[in-house]
């Protein structure tokens, strides 16, 4: 196979290298000095504060290969994955871009000569959009003479207008389509009436192969939109859908983002597992193990990435997201008959097709390994209990014609066996059950309320004043006792006293 990931991942990286353009590292996962975001969800992110005028950019022009998640917030694409081709919550976007330097015709320009000349497509196989109030894009592709007037398409402010938030740097974007052909559509995916078309909501026929964005507005909290002093290039292509649409020109198959030679890397492992461990099936002959086999291979991406960038699972924020994300990849693992800790086989695909790309999976790997496996376990003492007690709730509702889980069940499921929300949907989903959502989080916000009433009926414990990098390592996963030493201590009135060890076996309590 010729264009491999790795390989269009270098090409397009030499391609604006060639063009004045300074190759820089992805960022973290994590956003540097960012609290609005859990994790960097768009290769802009890390380059925010240029468009911002927060910070000056070292360089005008740079190229970059960005990690990105998308798993919280309006960005989520959780409950989509493995559930078609094409969603991910781990990502890789290709991006290029100028500060205040180049513009909109050398940007659609070099676009196109990426993906006509080094690439290899067919000029007959594509589409340009633009917004319908940007005249001077729809000029720069009628001047560039590639592509007749009847491919190059106007839509509005949905499809061909980027903004980074309600209010700040925005702008009009120009994408470009390829058309994959009749085989590779799914009109089930259309609503009513609908034909698949550049832009059609579900169309898997027509993907996009280049994100154009130009910032030069500035829109206020009246919503008003006013020139920027400089205007920038900040263009997105997902690396995945571009090698899905590369290998299936040259297969002559329609392949999905996990039929490329990087994804069949992660599934042949757990193939493995599966064959090892579980029930034996391979990917390709079931739709059901389909879906699990998608979303392991996903979910190992996004949980080698994470550990690698020094996010543990834990209960809050971004430790608690990892959490979720390793417990449905072995709830997944259940649906290939795999009952013993495997993740790390996955992870272990992850390494061999990205480590090269990406050295700090490399060198995490051991501890990424042992983490996986140690958070595998401790769920799965509970998993296959908690999903007894789904099976025995589904047949009670099947028998009753109903279609909804109680919210007490949903709870109990969160409470008692460690399934978290949308751990229960995602597996009452197939089940076409519904989760009385309302009655789990009424029942949620009772028992928050009871550990408010207990800690304010509680004395006060003494509060303690920690120097800077003061904390303590939870070694509770091993041990249930161990020697430590004090880093901290206070008392009250002589009757408490509050210590802080280096090393503790106790959970805090919640």
């Amino acid at each position: 196979m010729r264009w491999t990931t790795a390989k269009i991942r270098q090409s397009f990286l030499d391609f604006f290298a060639e063009r004045g353009h300074t190759i820089v590292p992805s960022a973290s996962l994590i956003p540097k000095g960012d609290p609005t975001l859990l994790f960097v969800n768009a290769g802009m992110v890390p380059f925010k504060d240029y468009f911002l005028g927060v910070r000056t950019p070292q360089y005008l022009r740079v190229v970059d290969v960005q990690k990105c998640l998308r798993i919280s917030g309006k960005h989520n694409d959780l409950e989509a994955v493995g559930r078609d081709t094409y969603h991910h919550t781990f990502f890789e976007m290709l991006g290029n871009w100028s500060f205040g330097d180049y513009y909109k015709e050398e940007a659609i320009r070099w676009h196109w000569e990426l993906i006509t000349k080094v690439w290899g497509v067919d000029p007959k196989l594509l589409y340009a959009t633009v917004h319908k109030d940007d005249k001077e894009s729809e000029d720069i592709w009628i001047k560039l003479n590639v592509l007749p007037r009847d491919r190059i398409l106007r839509f509005g402010d949905k499809d061909n207008f980027w903004e980074m938030g309600p209010t700040g740097p925005c702008g009009y974007n120009s994408e470009i389509s390829i058309d994959r052909g009749e085989a590779a559509c799914s009109p089930e995916k259309n609503h009513p009436g609908q034909k698949c078309f550049v832009n059609v909501d579900g169309c898997e026929r027509f993907i996009e192969l280049g994100n154009l964005v130009f910032i030069q507005y500035n829109r206020d909290e009246s919503g008003k939109l006013t020139p920027l002093p400089k205007k920038h290039v900040d263009t997105g292509t997902g690396l995945e859908r571009v090698a899905a649409a590369l290998q299936s020109l040259e297969t002559g198959k329609i392949l999905g983002n996990y039929d490329i030679d990087l994804f069949q890397t992660i599934i042949k492992k757990i193939e493995i597992a599966a064959k090892e461990l579980g029930d034996g099936h391979p990917y390709g002959k079931n739709v059901d193990s389909d879906i699990s086999y998608r979303a392991i291979a996903d979910h190992a991406r996004t949980m080698t990435f994470l550990i690698a960038d020094g996010v543990m699972p834990g209960n809050t924020d971004r430790e608690y997201v990892l959490r979720r994300i390793i417990r449905r990849a072995a709830r997944h693992g259940r649906y290939l008959g795999i009952h013993r800790p495997f993740l790390a086989m996955a992870h272990a695909g992850v390494v061999e097709a990205m480590g090269d790309a990406y050295p700090e999976i490399k060198k995490a790997a051991a501890k990424t390994a042992e983490a996986i496996t140690q958070e595998e376990s401790r769920f799965g003492e509970t998993l296959d209990r908690g999903l007894e007690l789904i099976d025995t709730e589904l047949a009670r509702i099947k028998k009753s014609g109903a279609h909804t889980l109680p919210g007490e069940i949903a709870f109990k499921l969160y409470d008692t066996y460690g399934f978290p929300l949308d751990l229960t949907e995602d597996v009452l989903r197939n089940h076409s059950i519904d989760v009385d959502v309302a009655g789990f989080n009424r029942l949620m916000e009772e028992q928050k309320e009871r550990g408010r009433a207990a800690r304010k009926d509680d004395a006060a414990a003494p509060e303690i004043n920690l120097g800077a990098g003061t904390a303590s390592r939870f070694v509770g996963y091993h041990t249930y006792e161990g020697e430590s030493e004090v880093l901290a201590a206070g008392g009250k009135d002589g009757d408490q006293v509050a210590v802080v060890v280096a090393e503790t076996p106790f959970y805090p309590e919640g």
